[in-house]
């Protein structure tokens, strides 16, 4: 099966064309190269292009002959999106548009859409099944349930197949630790941590330390990066007998910002500077992952769940990309 991998060139997208390929299947990378590296990509077939090219679109869709769609192309900064609403609906809404646009024309139907727990917005109850409220709290949680919306609507008129997968915190390193995190700039906390071991950091900043968990700080559900894709393909799979799939991709166990910084400063063997500061708006206390539901209807399981593998295989793409791809 060919597959279009939309954003391919980023961190998760990266993953899954390299899984795809390690499976049998034919991934085509399509990146504007913004946010993605090129050293990324590998040897997989790559289009640079932007999805707001539709005919540049529906031309790779059909020259390829596309048969499922994978759609990682996004803005994914939540501050940012406070402060660039239109940015952000310009680039996931209105080009998701055009690539649903596309695929229609194309007449490709099945469609695997990244999107993410802050479609939840501030949850009442954790852990967080699918059935809870979706009331996004910012504008890129807003525009993830707005493209959610679009394809339930697509769907509904016969013209897509597609699985709405909803990440909480994606992190580690896939291929053995060669394809791992290199967002310009990095605002994720593993790599953050990790960069003050390497000393590219002055320090390391905890936001909170009086939250009612167990060390004060808040906790958060990683998965290894592996494990998530692997999840791609499962839905994919299903796509074949059922429209419409929705799943949460967490781990269903948090751990706590001091608990990654000292995960860090374990396994790196260094230590660093860590500075306390108070709370920022937004952040909740805790928000963990059910998803029990991808795990009995995909027969999904995480093979990483455990902190120290995920920080081992970041800390060990960190070192052998001290300064990030070269791109």
């Amino acid at each position: 099966m060919k597959i279009l991998v939309a954003g391919g060139a980023g961190y998760i997208g990266s993953n899954m064309a390299a899984l795809l390929r390690a499976e049998g299947f034919e991934p085509v990378v399509f990146d504007n190269l913004i946010k993605g590296h090129r050293d990324a990509v590998g040897d997989a077939e790559f289009v640079q292009g932007d999805l707001a090219d539709s005919e540049l679109l529906v031309d790779t869709l059909s020259k390829y002959k596309i048969e499922a769609v994978m759609h990682f192309a996004a803005f994914i900064e939540v501050g940012e999106s406070a402060a660039e609403p239109i940015k952000y609906y310009q680039n996931n809404v209105s080009n998701t548009q055009n690539l649903l646009g596309a695929m229609e024309k194309a007449a490709v139907e099945k469609f695997i859409f990244s999107s993410t727990a802050a479609v939840y917005g501030m949850p009442k109850e954790v852990p967080i099944g699918e059935e809870a409220p979706t009331e996004p709290i910012n504008p890129y949680g807003q525009t993830k349930l707005a493209i959610e919306r679009m394809c339930h609507w697509q769907m509904m008129a016969g013209k897509l197949r597609y699985a709405t997968l909803r990440y909480f915190n994606a992190a580690g390193a896939g291929s053995n630790g060669r394809l791992g995190e290199d967002h310009r700039p990095e605002s994720h906390l593993i790599p953050l941590t990790i960069k003050a071991a390497m000393s590219k950091r002055s320090d390391i900043k905890i936001f909170g330390t009086d939250y009612p968990t167990a060390d004060g700080t808040c906790i958060r559900d990683y998965i290894h990066i592996e494990d998530l894709c692997r999840a791609h393909l499962l839905a994919l799979r299903k796509l074949e007998t059922e429209n419409e799939l929705v799943y949460n991709l967490g781990n269903g166990k948090g751990y706590s910002v001091r608990e990654v910084i000292e995960m860090v400063r374990r396994l790196s063997g260094k230590d660093f500077d860590v500075v306390e500061s108070g709370r920022r708006a937004g952040d909740a206390p805790v928000l963990t992952s059910d998803a029990t539901k991808a795990q009995k209807e995909l027969g999904w399981e995480t093979k990483y769940p455990e902190l120290e593998k995920i920080v081992a295989t970041a800390w060990e793409f960190h070192n052998k990309y001290p300064n990030g791809y070269s791109d």
